[in-house]
């Protein structure tokens, strides 16, 4: 009878931790009325304008509204580059690691500083696409947006970048982005 209790205590203590490892996120803002991006908040996003980085910020009531929409672009601002910084992580991890599957040693570190050169520059370029006013707190939600096209354009551009790094970019950012967005979801 002990024995038996102890196993089904041993079995109830695995079956919480197996709950308890996976935390489960709750997207959707639920603002009444707002759009759905507000709600959505910051995203991979695949549709048929393309592959695309949003970012969403927000800023409250500051008593000055040019500066409270200043506010709430650059914090969308600001989350566009924290995804978009992760995606280029991946995007240097899967060059090095092909780099490394073809027998080709690459130094790590300038493919990282090439790659994330790319960034400020594509940053630059983001657009700022709908704000949204809460007339119940009087919060401003604001949407900023990078295309991969634009990513890509970038890329091939940039004089400082290894050419088989422009290359790796050129043909597998989409794919990448379309892997990042899955799992995001």
């Amino acid at each position: 009878m002990l024995r038996r209790r102890a196993f089904i205590c041993l079995i109830a203590a695995f079956a919480l931790a197996g709950c308890a490892g996976r935390t489960q996120l709750e997207s959707d803002l639920g603002i009444k009325g707002a759009p759905d991006w507000v709600n959505k908040g910051t995203a991979y996003v695949k549709d048929r304008d393309g592959r695309l980085f949003h970012g969403v910020g927000s800023a409250g009531p500051m008593g000055d509204p040019a500066l409270q929409r200043a506010t709430a672009d650059e914090r969308a601002r600001a989350e566009l580059a924290r995804i978009f910084s992760s995606y280029l992580d991946v995007v240097s991890g899967d060059y090095q690691a092909a780099s490394r599957a073809g027998g080709e040693v690459v130094n790590e570190e300038a493919v990282s500083r090439q790659i994330k050169s790319v960034s400020q520059v594509n940053l630059a370029g983001a657009k700022i696409v709908a704000r949204w006013l809460d007339k119940r707190t009087n919060t401003v939600y604001s949407i900023a947006e990078l295309d991969t096209k634009q990513v890509k354009a970038t890329v091939a551009t940039a004089r400082d970048m290894n050419e088989d790094v422009r290359e790796f970019v050129r043909t597998n950012a989409d794919n990448i982005f379309d892997r990042i967005a899955g799992e995001a979801q």
